[in-house]
């Protein structure tokens, strides 16, 4: 599903805990075989898996609020 730059899949999960990132997701997302992802979770909204990026946005607002 599609709309307006918004997408939605679904993804089974394995008996290993493990799941597939649909083909789709992974192109758009340039996600590569061992990438690691950053999952967020919380229990009342769920999980989130934020763009790769979000690492180092998430590494910068942590030491730039450190600083000063």
């Amino acid at each position: 599903m599609k709309k307006n730059g918004k997408y939605a899949w679904t993804a089974t999960v394995g008996e290993k805990g493990q799941i597939v990132i649909p083909k789709q997701a992974r192109d758009l997302f340039q996600i590569k075989p061992g990438d690691t992802l950053l999952l967020l979770g919380d229990e009342e909204k769920g999980i989130a898996i934020p763009p790769k990026g979000a690492f180092t946005t998430l590494f910068e607002k942590v030491f730039e609020e450190g600083e000063g």
